[in-house]
């Protein structure tokens, strides 16, 4: 199974929240991370199969909208990513999130 990662940016933590939480729900995606960007930009980050990924960030942005001031920043999947990012960027499994995967 092809890994793929999947991130939304968001302006204001509430709309990052319901944007996981919808994500997590909708598909068969292991929540890694999120980085707070600035200027109240949030950006969240899930692994898992390449169809999961993008049904899961469709199931984001619709959460992610719904939440009063909400605003979709932008989105971005990344099939098959490189071995090195995740030595550089937070996107791999840790033991804290590893409990969660599929």
């Amino acid at each position: 199974m092809p890994i793929a990662i999947g991130m939304i940016e968001t302006r204001g933590f509430p709309a990052i929240v319901e944007a996981a939480d919808a994500m997590v729900k909708a598909a068969r995606v292991t929540l890694v991370g999120y980085e707070k960007i600035g200027s109240g930009r949030v950006t969240v980050i899930i692994r898992g199969d390449i169809s999961e990924v993008k049904a899961s960030i469709a199931a984001g942005v619709e959460g992610a909208n719904r939440v009063n001031g909400g605003e979709v920043v932008s989105t971005h999947t990344i099939a098959r990513p490189h071995e090195n990012l995740e030595y550089v960027l937070p996107i791999r499994y840790t033991r804290e999130v590893e409990q969660f995967a599929f």
